[in-house]
């Protein structure tokens, strides 16, 4: 009898480790739609951000150019939304770069500058373009004839100067980094912006003589580095002409 009774408790015992728990009563396992909700929130929650390309890597005679002179100020407006398209065309790039050659340039116009104004600075806009980026903006105009878009934006099948990373847009800022009032902003396609019309504007009032004494500065500051502007842009300075930057330099896509 007692052995009976004990082959009956050891009967129990083994049955109780071999036979699987139930897990319908257990609340902390979750529920398969739990998953794939939290799942799809977490892929939701990600933002997708584009890759920023060191353009060194492919054109290694370009520079980054506070890697040459930290002290200029940088603004890429073609890194956001604050340009003429309204859109940000560089999306994979958010340094401004250069030639070498146009590095130094830029670093002897920036002490030409604080030399005469220690409480100034250039303040850069754009310097390399890809060529792709030129396209855009040619399209973007495609409203205007052909003659008076050249005179805002270089034709992609000829190349701009900055497609070679041998021009730049830039102005002059004070010590906070704001800019000083030229009388027309950054990439206006009127008139006024044009120095050859600056005269004429004077004249009609449109324009301030502190308007001209700052664009003034600018041109002389970059004149002695080096630089010449032209005649539709305040803003705009080539290193070299297209001719020169196409034997020079290669062609940024």
């Amino acid at each position: 009898m007692k052995n009976r009774i004990l082959f009956i408790l050891l009967f129990f015992l083994l049955s109780a480790c071999t036979f699987p728990k139930s897990t319908s009563g257990d609340q902390n396992l979750p529920l398969e739609k739990d998953v794939q909700e939290e799942k799809q929130s977490i892929s939701e929650s990600k933002e997708v951000v584009p890759v920023k390309y060191d353009l060194t890597s492919r054109y290694p005679t370009l520079v980054d150019i506070q890697s040459v002179d930290s002290t200029i100020h940088i603004e890429l407006k073609y890194a956001t939304t604050d340009n003429f398209m309204g859109i940000v065309l560089y999306d994979s790039i958010d340094r401004l770069y250069v030639q070498k050659d146009v590095a130094v340039k830029l670093k002897k116009a920036q002490e030409i500058l604080k030399k005469s104004y220690p409480e100034l600075s250039l303040l850069i806009y754009d310097g390399v373009r890809p060529l792709s980026v030129q396209q855009k903006m040619w399209d973007a105009l495609d409203t205007i004839p052909v003659k008076d878009r050249t005179k805002f934006v270089s034709n992609p099948k000829n190349g701009s100067i900055h497609n070679y990373g041998a021009a730049v847009d830039l102005t002059i800022c004070d010590e906070s980094g704001i800019p000083l009032d030229m009388g027309a902003g950054y990439d206006d396609i009127r008139k006024i912006a044009y120095p050859s019309l600056e005269n004429e504007f004077l004249q009609k009032r449109e324009l301030t003589e502190q308007h001209v004494r700052n664009r003034k500065l600018l041109r002389s500051v970059m004149a002695q580095a080096g630089f010449y502007n032209i005649p539709t842009e305040w803003w705009h300075f080539n290193s070299c002409t297209r001719e020169q930057a196409k034997r020079k330099y290669q062609l940024v896509e």
